[in-house]
């Protein structure tokens, strides 16, 4: 079964948007909240109780020093980090990778293969030309010769992955741009801990992107919203609860410029060298894992729709997708996705 339901637009374009619903008058005691900056962004962590030999003090030097592991990995704002190191490199030289970095860009690049190149990790000298990277901003378009010398450095195939020595050969001049994938591991690698140091339910969550373990403190599924703002304001487009699943979403409605009477997203289609211009206005995707959540989501908002949608239900994704039509808003939901909705599971 396939929803599609259409809702009227009152303004500009929707977005979609994760945020926790924790209603303090269902439960009977609060969950254990720790929180903090990381990415760019915030990072919050929801725990049902501490077990027994925590403290809630070394929970969060744990966590911290978790995030200051995958920054200083895959951070591209950071010049020590292994990313910018590689970004570096001269042609031929080989970096090696921490086992978490080599993971990640495994996965990656599968949807790489698996998009046929409308994700790419190697996309970081186009993300940086239309001012999205970690250098200047910009309000103006790229002419075409520069658009083309970027595309000259982008390609995935390019890449030399060694993956059972967890070594990557720098082919020259490529810039490995990971962003649509790290928070999602960053999401992994708390939660992956907190399982690990016996926390029974937990909700952890880096800007949006988050994964559930366990239930609150109720005894109940975390639940979540989705929301969708419109100009000024914030509007609840459903409720789901979740039972040990990881959700994430991606659209072209936070980050983005204006030049020419035309808005260009930062989601940038690597066949072309140009910013998506399709009717996809977000893609939210859910998953076992964060990072897989997180990566599938960006690809599918690259992609378009059809495309996008064929591939969702050929390999039985959890996706749901907002469409801009004229003034109105559609949904789309794979039957995996309905499922979700209807179970809180995948």
């Amino acid at each position: 079964m396939v929803k599609l339901r259409r809702r009227r637009l009152r303004t500009g374009v929707l977005a979609l948007v994760l945020a926790l619903l924790l209603a303090a008058c269902e439960q009977p005691r609060d969950p254990v909240t720790f929180s903090g900056a990381t990415m760019g962004t915030v990072w919050t962590v929801r725990v049902s109780q501490l077990p027994a030999g925590v403290s809630g003090p070394q929970l969060r030097a744990d966590i911290e020093a978790l995030l200051e592991q995958v920054n200083a990995e895959m951070s591209t704002y950071r010049p020590d980090s292994v990313i910018s190191a590689f970004n570096r490199a001269e042609a031929g030289e080989s970096v090696r990778l921490p086992d978490g970095f080599a993971t990640v860009l495994a996965e990656a690049l599968y949807w790489a293969e698996l998009t046929g190149g409308a994700f790419d990790p190697t996309a970081g000298p186009l993300v940086n030309l239309w001012g999205f990277g970690p250098d200047r901003r910009r309000d103006d378009i790229p002419d075409d010769e520069e658009i083309r010398q970027a595309m000259e450095r982008v390609g995935w195939q390019r890449l030399e992955f060694i993956a059972d020595r967890s070594t990557l050969v720098q082919p020259g001049g490529a810039f490995l741009d990971l962003s649509a994938i790290a928070k999602g591991w960053g999401v992994d690698v708390i939660a992956e801990h907190l399982i690990d140091s016996g926390v029974s339910g937990f909700l952890v969550e880096i800007g949006g992107d988050l994964r559930t373990h366990g239930t609150r403190p109720d005894g109940q599924p975390w639940r979540v919203a989705i929301e969708r703002p419109l100009a000024g304001v914030r509007e609840l487009h459903e409720i789901i609860s979740l039972r040990e699943v990881a959700i994430t979403t991606s659209g072209d409605y936070r980050n983005f410029f204006e030049a020419d009477g035309r808005r260009f997203s930062h989601l940038i289609d690597p066949r072309t060298g140009f910013p998506v211009d399709h009717n996809t206005v977000s893609v939210t995707a859910a998953a076992a894992r964060c990072a897989t959540a997180d990566v599938m989501a960006t690809a599918l908002s690259i992609l378009p729709i059809e495309e996008a949608w064929s591939l969702a239900i050929e390999r039985d994704l959890a996706v749901l997708w907002l469409l801009a039509d004229g003034d109105e808003l559609a949904e789309r939901m794979t039957p995996a996705f309905v499922r979700l909705t209807e179970t809180g599971a995948l």
